[in-house]
């Protein structure tokens, strides 16, 4: 008996010493890219299928593989008591969103954002860059060479001016076909802003300009203007990214100002459609026909009128996803008041990390977005492959709770 326990017990030690030996620091780190990497890819690829007119249903198996793959990383990482209390909180808070919503959305955004942790952010950001351009180049090759897709098409886009021609080359409608641009000068920007010169700044200011001529997106092609010009400010300011009252501002904006726009978006989309529960708004249809009545299709856009006001929930319940433009409303509608408002303490945080390592072209990315997705939605998607700030957030979460918050030195 006594010599069965012994054996038991060596056993144990040999284990444990093993297991030392195979998950030093190093080998974590190899293994925790190696899955964070393999998720990344599958996520890249899975958006630029949807990008295109490919047709694939099975995607939802998919990202049960990639939501695998980050949780696997995340347990293999190194982690103190601390962090472990923090990461099954959160587990088990986006679990429980997911059992009343039905949705997995929340439970694979933790799972990824804590996996991106200790990733080498700029060779991650490069990665998607560079595979998101040679997608969606041959996405537009494929159009133009009569594989695959539209080069064109000729459709009414409610602006009272009949039908119109628009470019699509492959995406299927002229707003995909902007929000990839957008999002490539955006990746563009972080990369390489910083250090480039006016002759690249002129090429990109080309490209935001024929891609305006050729798709007539006035709202996305607004904001890319305006996002291109503080990127030059900031190019040319000396001190710009060490200014507080520029994160401050961001802050303010986003997500502060983005959530309150929701707010008043479908409170004024229930009191011009039910005439209750919210102050009037004078000329609400005029206004809204001017941004594609957006605010309509809150009210008309999903079953039970999900997106206005008095439909809103604590949590969102199983039925709720249906679609429509304005991403801020769409994730209260989608996952709920909750939820949302703590992605909104985690953009805060994130902008905050950014002051911390005068990351202004990082804080620029965030404003540009969000203020984009008041009115779009391409960024409030399952499909993590379009969300390249992400990566971002991963990275500079993860500082704010590993190094700010508990205060662990990395070795």
């Amino acid at each position: 008996m006594q010599k069965g326990f012994q054996e038991d017990k060596k056993n144990s030690v040999w284990m444990t010493q093993m297991g030392k030996k195979i998950l030093t620091d190093e080998n974590r780190k190899k293994a925790v890219n190696l899955l964070f990497y393999a998720a990344l890819t599958i996520e890249l690829v899975l958006m630029l299928v949807e990008k295109s007119e490919l047709i694939f249903t099975l995607e939802s198996y998919v990202f049960r593989v990639t939501f695998l793959l980050t949780l696997l990383a995340v347990v293999i990482m190194r982690h103190d008591k601390r962090e472990w209390i923090v990461i099954a909180a959160i587990l088990i808070f986006t679990f429980i969103c997911y059992e009343l919503s039905g949705k997995n959305d929340l439970l694979r955004l933790a799972t990824f954002l804590m996996a991106a942790r200790d990733i080498d952010l700029k060779k991650a950001m490069k990665y998607t860059f560079y595979v998101c351009l040679v997608g969606f180049l041959a996405i537009a090759l494929l159009s133009v060479t009569g594989i695959l897709g539209q080069v064109y098409m000729v459709a009414d886009y409610g602006r009272s001016s009949g039908e119109e021609i628009r470019y699509v080359f492959g995406f299927g409608h002229p707003n995909t076909l902007l929000g990839c641009v957008y999002a490539m000068i955006l990746m563009w920007l972080w990369i390489y802003g910083q250090k480039a010169s006016a002759l690249l700044y002129g090429t990109v200011f080309v490209v935001a300009g024929v891609t305006a001529f050729i798709t007539r997106s006035r709202t996305g092609i607004a904001i890319l203007a305006a996002t291109l010009i503080l990127a030059v400010i900031i190019r040319l300011s000396s001190n710009l990214s060490e200014k507080k009252s520029f994160y401050l501002m961001d802050v303010v904006v986003t997500p502060v100002l983005c959530l309150i726009t929701a707010l008043f978006a479908a409170g004024f989309s229930q009191m011009g459609y039910l005439g209750k529960g919210f102050f009037d708004l004078p000329y609400f249809f005029t206004i809204d026909r001017l941004f594609n009545n957006r605010m309509g299709n809150l009210y008309y856009g999903v079953p039970d009128h999900g997106g206005i006001l008095q439909n809103w929930r604590l949590f969102a319940g199983r039925g709720a996803d249906g679609y429509f433009d304005m991403g801020w409303v769409r994730l209260f509608y989608w996952y709920g008041i909750v939820p949302t408002l703590l992605i909104g303490v985690a953009v805060a945080i994130t902008i905050y990390v950014c002051m911390l390592k005068k990351d202004a072209f990082a804080a620029l990315l965030i404003l540009s977005l969000s203020v984009y997705t008041i009115i779009e939605a391409t960024f409030v998607t399952r499909y993590f492959g379009r969300d390249f700030f992400l990566l971002i957030a991963g990275v500079y979460l993860g500082y704010f709770f590993r190094n700010i918050l508990f205060g662990i030195k990395e070795e």
